[in-house]
Parts: structure tokens; C-alpha cells; sequence
């Protein structure tokens, strides 16, 4: 690899040149930057076919893996093609040069930037090729998403468990004052390193596979996208994707284990996947793994795919369509899912805090609608409104005052010019998104909570407009108020609202 003083004449001349994600997308054009998303590159390529600029150059020779002419390299990065090619990073033929690592810029909503080696994106402009056992996957679809649901307060520590090219760390080094990244993939490690030196972001780097890198240490935070896809046994291995471990194995132990790591308050955020079994709700299944932990948790199912679904995408992944062995592989796959009794998988994010309860608090939910990105800061404002509601006893829930959250808006559903609607749908802008129908009672409830009255006092209010006793009415909305509670969409007046 690079040594430091080529690294840092390195990052000092991307710097130089603005070799940023913003300026490709203005380079391309934007549509053309989607279609590369795409892992379509003609559109870029027709884009700056006959530009030789500096970051022309670096764009084609990385984002597009396209040969690009020597001379132009030596323009872009002058004195530092033949480190390049002597690092393994460039093959040089004749006065042409093109890449054999990706190295490209790296930009996010919560400000982690840089730049990020990986190995180079297969399958561009046409199906999916294989690729080695230990590929070094560069950022994904997946590792943005687990990027947006991670929380970002300030911790003491932070574990990366599977850092890969190193994308998560990037982040945790922004609010976490020590960060631990590990992998079982060496090479992963060495392209993880890389990236650290040249974004000058310290990290501790160690190889072993799950927790045995950190046999005795605990965290205030662990993030993981795990290799969970769930193949069958025999057939070879991508580590940056399998484990090689019997069905959702893997991810139970991701789970189980780091729960057992982390500090008081700390939290283990999971982006994965899991079996769901012809015979047991998923819901019963995962709530046995939550029982386990003796953690808060909060599960969310985001997708469900059906056995065929999920073999064909990662075969797909794997290069394998259209190859002789195809069908042999699919076949392999079904049988598999069927010894396992997998009818389904599910697919989503799995949170867990170590909240120090006798009886800890479990969600899980099916959510598929759409939330607002990055949602991490709603996980935060939902671990934070949880521990309010369990420390209020209802004599104190009852005393304080209330109010609807900045984000909520209310709707009217019902027939056009009808004086009084059908129904009243209150809804969140943000986080979630919730949207809670409310009934007569429950509306005139909380639209009273403005923070003037204490809940006591609406509760008598709305109780004798309606002929009731204000303590029946009590008793039986207390329940859903701590759940707008828990979801943030009622808020304590006077503090500050995260979401």
C-alpha cells in the first residue's frame, strides 16, 4: 500500500482538484451520476468523453474503471502514478492506465467525507460477474442505509463490527472518541486501513471473525451490517456476504453477543436479516432473541421476500445468471430453505439497549412505509422518550404538561361539504411518519395538549363535554398516550424535541 507521504500528497491533491461526489455529480450531470448508480456508465462516459481535465480523469479512471491515457494521469496526479502502480493500485500498459483498486470521494448528510478504497464495483454496463472470495465490497446500498439509521450522539466508544472498506467507521470517528473496527476478511482490513490513513481518521483495526477481536471489552455503541445472506453449505464462500453459518445463525449471535458488550445505556444497531419460519411467527421468533439479550428492543421489518426471490437476487449477486451452473446452484438453495422449514425472509433493522431493566421494553413491528433519511436521529429521540415513559408512574404522567409534536400535522377524512369528518388522522412529518387515527376523545385530548394544561386537567376538560367521568376516561387513554409518548409524537412541553 501507499506509504504516508505518497497519502498525503495524495489526499492533498484530491483536495486540490475538489474530487468530491458533488463535483462528479455537476462534472456528469445528475442523471447521468444516477445511472452510474445504476452500474450504467455510458451515460458519464459520453458526458466527458473529450474532457482531459485533471478530475475528468480521476472520474473515469475510478467511478468508470475506464483506461484513461498515461499522460493525463501524470497531469491529474503529478509524482504519484509510478507509487500508484508500484502499490498495486494502477496497472500502467504502454501510455495507458487504468485502475485495479476503486478510490473514490465519499460524502454524506451527517458530513462524514473522504475517500474510500475498495475493490472495483464487477458487473458494470452488463450482468454481474463473480468475484473472489475475499472482494472488498465498496459502499452500498446497504452500508448508506445503516449509516442513516445510526445514531449520532457523542459516545466513549464505538465498535464496527465488520468494517469492510471502512464506510462506518468514517462516520463513528466523528462522535465516538474511540473507534474499533473489525473483520475477518485480512484484505478487507488492509483496504480499511488505507482508507483510514488517507482521511487521517484513527481507528483501531483488528482481524478475527464476530466478536473475537474484542473478547473482554464493551461499547457505548456497535453497528454492523453482517454477512448474513443465508446460503447453503458447500458452495463457495463471499465473505464480504456469507458467514458460512447454519441459516440466521449469524445474526442471532450479531445480536446475542454484542448485547452482552455493551455498557450501561449503550446501544447495538443491526441492519440484517433473518429466517421466517413455516411454522412460528416471525414476531414470536425474534422476540425470543430480544427475551435473551435482557435488552430494550426496538425490531422493524422493512421487506419481505419469498424463498425464490431471495435465492435469485443472491445468485444474481454472485454472477451466477446465466451460467451453467445456474440451476444446479438454485436447486441447491431451494433444498436448503426446505431442510430449514424457511418459507420467507425478513428483511430490517434491529436495535438493542442495554437499558438495565428487569422487564425490558420489546417492539416489533412491520414498517414498510417511508421514513424520513437518515433516521437515526429518530432511533435516538425513541430510546430517550421510552426511558420518560417507563420512569412516569400515571399520577405523574398525569401531572405534567403535554404537547403534540413540532412535526405533527393533522387530516381530515371524510365526504366533501359534510360538516364533521369520518375520521381524524393525526401524522408525523418526520422519523416514522406515524399516522394514529384518532377517535372524538383521543382528538379533543390532544388537541388540547399545547403545554398550557397538565393532562389531568384535559382529561377533565374533554371528560365533561363528552358526559364522562373524567377518571374512566383516564383509565382508558392513559395506555395510548404512552405510546404517542414512546413514538414521539407527544412530547413533554418546555424540552427540546429531537425528532
Amino acid at each position: 500500500m501507499l506509504a504516508d507521504d505518497d497519502l498525503r500528497r495524495l489526499r492533498e491533491r484530491f483536495t486540490e482538484l475538489d474530487y468530491t461526489v458533488d463535483a462528479i455529480v455537476a462534472l456528469v450531470g445528475a442523471a447521468e451520476h444516477a445511472a452510474l448508480g445504476r452500474n450504467n456508465t455510458t451515460p458519464a462516459r459520453r458526458a466527458i468523453a473529450d474532457d482531459h481535465g485533471p478530475l475528468a480523469t480521476l472520474t473515469k479512471l475510478w467511478p468508470l474503471q475506464a483506461t484513461v491515457p498515461l499522460d493525463d494521469l501524470d497531469a491529474a496526479l503529478p509524482g504519484l502514478v509510478q507509487p500508484l502502480s508500484t502499490a498495486g493500485l494502477v496497472r500502467i500498459d504502454h501510455d495507458q492506465a487504468r485502475a485495479l483498486v476503486d478510490l473514490r470521494p465519499y460524502g454524506s448528510d451527517d458530513g462524514a467525507s473522504g475517500w474510500i478504497f475498495s475493490d472495483l464495483t464487477p458487473g458494470l454496463d452488463g450482468p454481474m460477474t463473480p468475484v473472489a472470495d475475499d472482494f472488498v465490497l465498496g459502499v452500498s446500498p446497504a452500508s448508506m442505509t445503516l449509516a442513516e439509521l445510526t445514531m449520532r450522539q457523542p459516545v466513549g466508544s464505538a465498535l464496527d463490527l465488520g468494517t469492510g472498506c471502512g464506510v462506518q467507521s468514517l462516520h463513528l470517528a466523528r462522535h465516538a472518541d474511540r473507534v474499533v473496527g473489525t473483520d475477518v476478511n485480512r484484505r478487507a482490513l488492509e483496504l480499511a486501513a488505507a482508507t483510514m490513513r488517507l482521511n487521517q481518521v484513527d481507528v483501531e483495526l483488528r482481524e478475527g471473525s464476530l466478536y473475537e477481536p474484542v473478547p473482554d471489552e464493551t461499547f457505548d455503541l456497535i453497528v454492523t451490517n453482517p454477512p448474513y445472506v443465508m446460503s447453503p453449505p458447500g458452495d463457495s464462500r463471499l465473505t464480504y456476504r456469507e458467514a458460512g453459518l447454519v441459516g440466521d445463525e449469524l445474526v442471532q449471535r450479531v445480536v446475542q453477543e454484542g448485547a452482552a458488550r455493551l455498557n450501561p445505556g449503550g446501544s447495538l444497531q443491526v441492519l440484517g436479516n433473518w429466517a421466517q419460519l413455516r411454522d412460528q411467527p416471525w414476531q414470536d421468533r425474534l422476540a425470543e432473541w430480544a427475551t435473551r439479550t435482557g435488552c430494550d428492543a426496538h425490531i422493524v421489518r422493512r421487506e419481505v421476500l419469498d424463498a425464490y426471490e431471495y435465492v435469485e437476487i443472491w445468485l444474481a449477486d454472485a454472477g451466477l445468471v446465466g451460467a451453467a451452473e445456474y440451476a444446479d446452484a438454485y436447486r441447491r438453495w431451494c433444498d436448503y430453505f426446505d431442510r430449514l422449514g424457511i418459507e420467507s425472509v425478513g428483511m430490517g433493522w434491529l436495535m438493542f439497549t442495554n437499558a438495565g431493566r428487569e422487564q425490558p421494553v420489546v417492539t416489533i413491528e412491520d414498517w414498510p412505509h417511508p421514513v424520513e433519511q437518515p433516521i437515526g436521529h429518530a432511533w435516538a429521540a425513541r430510546v430517550a422518550a421510552v426511558d420518560l415513559e417507563q420512569r412516569l408512574t400515571d399520577a405523574e404522567l398525569l401531572s405534567r404538561h403535554w404537547q403534540l409534536a413540532p412535526d405533527v400535522r393533522q387530516e381530515t377524512v371524510g365526504m366533501p361539504g359534510v360538516a364533521d369528518p369520518e375520521a381524524i388522522v393525526l401524522r408525523q412529518q418526520r422519523g416514522f411518519r406515524r399516522a394514529v387515527r384518532a377517535d372524538t376523545a383521543l382528538a379533543g385530548v390532544l388537541g388540547a395538549c399545547d403545554g398550557e394544561l397538565t393532562l389531568v386537567q384535559i382529561f377533565g376538560g374533554v371528560a365533561a363535554i363528552l358526559g364522562l367521568q373524567a377518571e374512566e376516561l383516564a383509565d382508558e387513554m392513559l395506555p395510548q398516550i404512552r405510546r404517542l409518548i414512546v413514538d414521539n409524537l407527544l412530547v413533554e412541553a418546555g424540552t427540546e424535541h429531537a425528532v
